[in-house]
């Protein structure tokens, strides 16, 4: 649905972002995380037709940024970073207007304005003043606008920002029941943006793309798998000195006993499948049973600041 090759932004000597590829398949919400000054927004105006690149090349559903941004603005909604909405129209006005601008058609408009409102629980204020409603349903407007052309592609700029904790969680709800049939990026700089609403995330440092997977999948590589955990039932001590003499195995520790004799062990490795094979067969050797055996990977926010903090890349 949306594919960047080598994508560069520069302002004389200073590159906001640079040969930055990626794709992102229909129906997947991204994450395009990264520090303030990263090169999010910028990668956002480009996609959206309101910033040129200096070179490179994107396509929104098969359709080049630069030579068709009529196409490209068919099918795709933004909200930027501020909400584009006029606080002396009522929700109402505004949607008609933004219907008109977005082309929808004469006969549909009615319609489409109404099922937006209902999504977004906009409909018993439809008629109130813009500047009269609360940091969050104005946020909830500027999605509205966003969505009122029934677009393949929705780009969000900081979609959360300046809400509360309650509207935070809100909008990542409707944010999650967008996903399926288009395909969302979601730009932010905050963490558990990521972690409670994307499939996948892209972390982007200093203009540049430093790691691009799975939020699991980043976690589990950048631990290395070399942190096990286990669950087993036997002897805690005589497992735990059975685990210290296996080749590989540099610590064990244990993280308390539950019920019926299950032990909860945390196991450092040197990360070979051959020091997972030999904590298998020690389990298999002695009869215990082994409930769980799985890598530990590290949290994101862990992922980011190693990745934003220093020249390193997965």
């Amino acid at each position: 649905m949306i594919e960047v090759k080598d994508l560069t932004k520069t302002y004389g000597n200073i590159a906001a972002i640079e040969k930055i590829s990626f794709s992102v398949p229909k129906g997947t919400i991204l994450g395009l995380l990264g520090p303030n000054g990263a090169g999010k927004t910028t990668t956002m105006r480009i996609l959206t037709t309101s910033l040129a690149p200096t070179s490179g090349k994107a396509t929104v559903a098969g359709f080049d940024v630069v030579t068709a941004p009529q196409e490209v603005r068919k099918r795709i909604g933004y909200l930027p970073e501020v909400p584009p909405i006029y606080s002396d129209m009522s929700i109402m006005a505004y949607l008609k207007f933004v219907a008109d601008i977005k082309e929808v058609p004469l006969d549909k408009k009615a319609n489409r304005i109404g099922e937006v409102l209902e999504m977004l629980d906009l409909g018993k204020m439809s008629q109130r003043l813009i500047g009269h409603l609360s940091l969050g349903y104005r946020q909830r407007v500027g999605l509205a606008q966003a969505l009122l052309h029934d677009p393949d592609v929705l780009v969000l700029d900081e979609p959360t920002r300046g809400l509360d904790p309650k509207q935070i969680l809100e909008i990542r709800k409707l944010i999650k029941s967008l996903s399926g049939q288009r395909t969302i990026i979601l730009s932010t700089h905050i963490l558990p943006e990521v972690s409670s609403t994307c499939d996948d995330v892209i972390i982007v440092d200093q203009g540049k793309i430093v790691a691009a997977d799975s939020v699991e999948n980043l976690s589990q590589r950048l631990a290395g798998g070399k942190i096990l955990d286990l669950e087993i039932k036997g002897p805690s001590d005589e497992v735990t000195k059975a685990f210290e003499k296996i080749d590989g195995v540099s610590a064990v520790k244990s993280l308390g006993r539950e019920s019926k004799g299950v032990s909860k062990l945390e196991v450092s490795t040197d990360g070979t499948l051959e020091a997972r094979e030999a904590l298998f067969n020690c389990v298999v050797k002695n009869k215990w049973v082994l409930y769980q055996l799985s890598p530990v990977g590290v949290s994101l926010e862990d992922v980011f600041l190693k990745l934003t903090t220093k020249d390193s890349a997965l």
